[in-house]
């Protein structure tokens, strides 16, 4: 299957929230209980964009089979060289190797934007994705206990942390 990684445009964003309601309904990948709207999802996109965050689809045969993001960790200025990362691939194509081409191409990114730390947030029962991240050298550095609820059940919550070169002179302002 090949595949091509670019930039999300607002017309993706019908594929883009078809994934996102797919983990809503069915994972523990988004502690998210109701589906999202298209209106929703194009505020989000507005708002990374604004932000100067990477949106990224992966197409196969003209068809979107994943997206992923880089947004804020934490909104205080300190936080400025941080990004959290969303991976999200579609359910007919997991396993394919369409997630390591998005984190790749996420890490990229992050290092082009020259941030120093690139945080995950994972459900602590997706052995999958805490695995996958590993492999990228992304190691837990957080565990939080009873953070989340969903399907009748306590969640916890791993952050994973991968760290990246960073700015060559970085600032306080």
């Amino acid at each position: 299957m090949e595949t091509r990684v670019r930039p999300a445009t607002e017309a993706d964003l019908p594929a883009i929230l078809a994934i996102y309601n797919e983990v809503i309904a069915n994972t523990t990948a988004a502690y998210v209980f109701e589906p999202h709207t298209l209106e929703m999802r194009q505020q989000w996109f507005a708002e990374l964009k604004a932000g100067g965050w990477p949106v990224i689809v992966v197409e196969s045969e003209g068809t979107i089979v994943g997206f992923g993001c880089i947004g804020v960790f934490r909104s205080k200025p300190g936080y400025k060289y941080t990004g959290e990362h969303t991976v999200h691939v579609h359910a007919e194509h997991r396993g394919k190797g369409i997630g390591r081409v998005l984190l790749s191409a996420l890490i990229e990114e992050a290092k082009h934007m020259e941030l120093r730390t690139l945080i995950g947030g994972i459900d602590s029962a997706n052995a999958v994705s805490i695995a996958f991240h590993a492999s990228f050298g992304f190691v837990e550095c957080a565990r939080i206990k009873d953070v989340a609820y969903k399907f009748g059940r306590w969640l916890d919550l791993v952050f994973m942390q991968l760290i990246l070169p960073g700015p060559s002179a970085p600032v306080e302002r």
